[in-house]
């Protein structure tokens, strides 16, 4: 017998004195583990899972003696749970650990459970769930729009992480149906940046702008590029104007990460609109927390002249494309987006080509017939 630790990323299992996971990297939070317990019966491999540690070990001694009381009962199987009984019970799981929980719920009420919510996992096929990828596809929304191929695989990513935290839960041992499917291919990977031309009119229309806490947090935005939800979260705690940095706390479910700010951006801090005695620093309403932007960027797109599809969000790809187009390396740029793995940031990879030029140039030397000419001519770039 075995008590593990389950990797929330990979779903690795490891020691329970482990301190990150030994596959993916990702560290082992101090919260909301996922223990597993292991047993070896009759040649079979029987699991178990919990939610705490002191759990976990009180399943693994009931099974230790009714193993020995020879009670343990490997062929007893009871009727498999109906979607909807598992997702009353991964919801408040979800609120604990998932940010997207509204989105989840959301999607859930909308699409999943109308077709699927009385139905036992085991009666889920993946043709029923193929049809329903169909129905979604045909479907017009409001605005006569059809539902993007990223909505409707959300909808099997979270039926199937359904069937996968049943199974971790001990509430079902049936096969996922979702494996069988063939989920839509995405291709959203949209970068943004603004021209020249662009910029000028936002930082214009930005001087002129009444609305001064608008004005703060746009212009943090082009001089950081944090995502939106980071800057509604941000607290005065979190920054240090002396040595120019700020925290950011969980960017994204990793650990709080500290990152150093611009000139510009620590001028943008010292003169943000302190109308109320808050914790936050792009506070909104009475001072409280804000949670919403979308009406005074829409305002400030139009009146710089932007692409209506221009997002708030594309000020950050703004960011990271001017970096990496001035011969910023990429790692470089992955920290400061706090991006956990390095393929969201090889989006930015085909701005990168300073170095490619530079070794192009080199090459013409390379390749003139003079070695020794050419020696001297690359020391003499190398030096400057």
């Amino acid at each position: 017998m075995a008590i593990n630790i389950r990797c929330r990323n990979c779903k690795t299992e490891m020691k329970l004195s482990a301190k990150k996971c030994p596959k993916c990297g990702s560290p082992i939070p101090k919260k909301g583990k996922t223990y597993k317990i292991i047993v070896r019966y009759n040649g079979r491999r029987v699991t178990r899972t919990a939610t705490n540690l002191e759990l976990a070990r009180e399943i693994e001694s009931t099974l230790k003696v009714q193993i020995a009381k020879k009670t343990f009962n490997l062929e007893q199987k009871k009727p498999a749970p109906t979607l909807n009984n598992v997702w009353k019970k991964y919801i408040p799981w979800a609120m604990e650990n998932k940010k997207s929980w509204r989105t989840e719920k959301y999607y859930y009420q909308k699409h999943l459970e109308p077709i699927f919510g009385d139905k036992q996992l085991d009666c889920i096929s993946p043709f029923d769930i193929e049809k329903l990828m169909l129905t979604m596809k045909k479907t017009k929304r409001a605005g006569n729009k059809k539902y993007a191929a990223a909505t409707i695989k959300h909808q099997v990513v979270l039926l199937s992480r359904l069937y996968s935290l049943a199974e971790n839960w001990g509430l079902y041992a049936g096969a996922n149906p979702c494996r069988k499917v063939k989920k839509p291919k995405l291709n959203n990977k949209k970068t943004e940046f603004l021209s020249d031309q662009e910029l000028s009119r936002l930082m214009a229309t930005l001087e002129t702008w009444t609305n001064k806490m608008t004005v703060s947090i746009v212009n943090f935005a082009i001089h950081t590029g944090l995502r939106r939800g980071e800057l509604m979260k941000l607290k005065w705690s979190d920054v240090d104007l002396v040595r120019k940095t700020v925290t950011l706390r969980d960017p994204k479910g990793q650990q709080d990460q500290a990152l150093p700010l611009s000139p510009k951006a620590v001028a943008v801090l010292q003169n943000v609109p302190k109308e109320y005695e808050t914790e936050w620093i792009f506070y909104g309403k009475n001072g409280g927390k804000r949670t919403d932007f979308k009406g005074p960027w829409q305002r400030i797109r139009k009146a710089a002249e932007l692409p209506d599809d221009f997002r708030f969000h594309g000020l950050r790809h703004h960011f990271a494309s001017a970096l990496v187009s001035s011969g910023i390396d990429l790692y470089t740029v992955q920290t400061l987006l706090t991006h956990k793995d390095a393929s969201t940031t090889q989006r930015y990879a085909h701005l990168s080509d300073k170095a490619l030029r530079d070794a192009v140039n080199i090459s013409d030397d390379l390749l003139t017939p003079n070695k020794q000419a050419q020696v001297i001519k690359l020391e003499e770039k190398r030096n400057g």
